[in-house]
């Protein structure tokens, strides 16, 4: 059994200089070729469902789905809540046997956020789970503003609520569909002098690649969670089974096609993160 909690992956990485992909799910099939690419490339993985996914799975569904892939992976495979916004949704992926939890209060103001997240993490701690808070907003390409972290706000977030990880707001931006931003090195560096806690960057796809793995080399960022680039890798493989043959019907064999595309894809974001052998 390789079920791992989100500390177990990301405080090696803090203290051995890189980061571990945190790979948006959105059913079976994605979630499957990703840990397939960790075994792969012999690196840890973060599953990770958030709000697009659990309104199409149950929680309860797709915490049996993640700890059953865990449980026969050779390498460690974190169950992690991403973005849960109540305290009531992440006790139910709790319930639902995830191994982290991801509280997003960053929208609220900072002591709302303060509170609230303490009070998942106590409920995570408590279950010999981690739990990742959020400082400062992360917006959305083509959609809200993204508000960067205050370098003081994060010292205060990370020793008031405890979190294991912290998600933090330096340039990125949700849904972004070209690797070409920047993130704010200086921004980084000052949240890294005042806090020692592993940093997370959400919005990952619109991260340079050579960007990535200079921060994952040399910095606290310790997660990088990617999505956008993996859905896009999936719905180009599926236009090209689909178009191979306009008569093809069955989804089972449709989605056969996308298997080996999908595994290639995740390899190349995990590889990049440049982690060790486990």
């Amino acid at each position: 059994m390789t079920l791992a909690t989100l500390s177990d992956v990301l405080n090696p990485a803090f203290d051995n200089g890189y980061a571990v992909a945190g790979l948006v799910c959105l059913g079976w099939e994605d979630m499957r070729a990703y840990v397939e690419a960790a075994e792969a490339e012999q690196c840890p993985v973060i599953l990770q469902a958030g709000p697009s996914c659990r309104e199409h799975t149950p929680l309860p569904i797709l915490g049996k789905m993640f700890r059953y892939l865990a449980e026969n992976a050779s390498i460690p495979v974190v169950a992690h809540l991403d973005h849960g916004y109540t305290f009531d949704e992440c006790q139910e992926a709790l319930d639902s046997g995830f191994t982290s939890l991801m509280f997003d209060g960053s929208r609220k103001p900072l002591q709302q956020n303060i509170d609230e997240t303490a009070r998942v993490v106590e409920l995570a701690h408590n279950a010999n789970i981690s739990c990742e808070g959020e400082i400062g907003f992360v917006g959305y390409a083509n959609g809200e503003n993204s508000a960067g972290t205050d370098p003081m706000e994060a010292q205060r977030f990370a020793t008031e609520t405890n979190v294991d990880a912290m998600a933090i707001s330096v340039g990125n931006v949700h849904l972004q569909e070209n690797a070409v931003g920047q993130l704010d090195e200086q921004r980084i560096r000052a949240i890294e002098s005042v806090t020692h806690v592993p940093l997370v960057i959400h919005g990952g796809s619109g991260v340079s690649i050579e960007q990535r793995k200079l921060l994952a080399a040399q910095s606290k960022i310790c997660k990088f969670n990617i999505g956008t680039e993996l859905r896009m890798a999936f719905g180009d493989a599926l236009r090209q089974s689909i178009d191979s043959d306009p008569e093809r019907f069955d989804r089972v064999a449709i989605l056969k096609d996308l298997h080996d595309p999908l595994v290639s894809a995740a390899r190349s974001v995990v590889r990049t993160l440049s982690k060790p052998n486990v």
